[in-house]
């Protein structure tokens, strides 16, 4: 499996992914789920994969072999809007070319891409694109996605993030969120790729490969563990009496009366 998350914030954009590929206990891989695409300081793109890995490879390659579609690919698409679709068109191809033998074979077409980034004179950009092709762009108000195993790393997301977050404290909570899914899934691992974007710059503000040696990574991992630990400690223990209201856990629901209990 994989997981993979990227944010589209006011001031850049920051994209995190891990490189382990499962197909069982014994077919354990590293393989890189993001690659970067720039152009002379007019374009840059950075796109991550999860799913069939042959599949997500493919498009990859059709990518970076500059394939155009009606004309147009990655290197003179007008807008990201249209390199967007360029990545969906590509999906359809190998789609339409593989998707019988793997039906014949009972496995699904299955992948997803996040896809991101900036042509000079517009705005950067974030889409999610699904194996259908189509995709959905980011807003301010939905400024992040998630591919993979997304459950684990959600939380802290959904309660630090919005549009107006910075790009370090971005970046901390993506790893942060990758770092409670390494904890609860091991079909995600190390290494990781981080990439951090900054708005208009159109090159790299930083591309780093991850692993456990890696100081800032470390260091974090296990303050985040001591922390929680010492919140989860520090928090009024549950009271099963009626003497204190304030922790008392034993009020019923407004909404709902007593358990349903068959006594015999």
């Amino acid at each position: 499996m994989t997981y993979c998350v990227a944010l589209c914030l006011e001031k850049g954009m920051v994209f995190l992914s891990d490189t382990r590929t499962n197909a069982g206990v014994d077919a354990i891989g590293t393989f890189r789920k993001m690659v970067i695409f720039e152009k002379d300081k007019n374009r840059l793109f950075t796109m991550m994969s999860s799913g069939n890995l042959a599949i997500t490879q493919s498009v990859k390659e059709m990518l970076i072999q500059g394939q155009k579609f009606d004309g147009v690919n990655l290197w003179n698409a007008k807008s990201s809007y249209d390199a967007a679709l360029v990545v969906g068109k590509a999906i359809r191809e190998v789609k339409a070319r593989d998707e019988e033998a793997l039906n014949s074979s009972n496995i699904d077409f299955n992948c997803n891409f996040i896809f991101g980034g900036q042509i000079k004179g517009e705005k950067h950009r974030l889409f999610n694109i699904y194996s259908a092709g189509n995709f959905v762009e980011s807003t301010p108000e939905t400024c992040y996605f998630q591919i993979g195993e997304a459950k684990y790393g959600k939380p802290i997301l959904d309660r630090v993030i919005n549009y107006e977050t910075s790009l370090e404290l971005a970046t901390k909570c993506a790893l942060i969120s990758m770092d409670s899914t390494l904890k609860s899934n091991i079909s995600v691992g190390l290494p990781l790729d981080l990439m951090v974007y900054q708005k208009d710059a159109i090159e790299k503000h930083l591309a780093i490969s991850i692993d456990e040696q890696n100081p800032y990574f470390s260091m974090l991992r296990n303050l985040w563990g001591q922390k929680l630990t010492e919140i989860i400690m520090s928090v009024e223990d549950p009271n099963w009496s009626e003497q204190d209201h304030q922790t008392k856990i034993s009020t019923h629901s407004n909404r709902l009366g007593p358990i349903p209990t068959i006594e015999n």
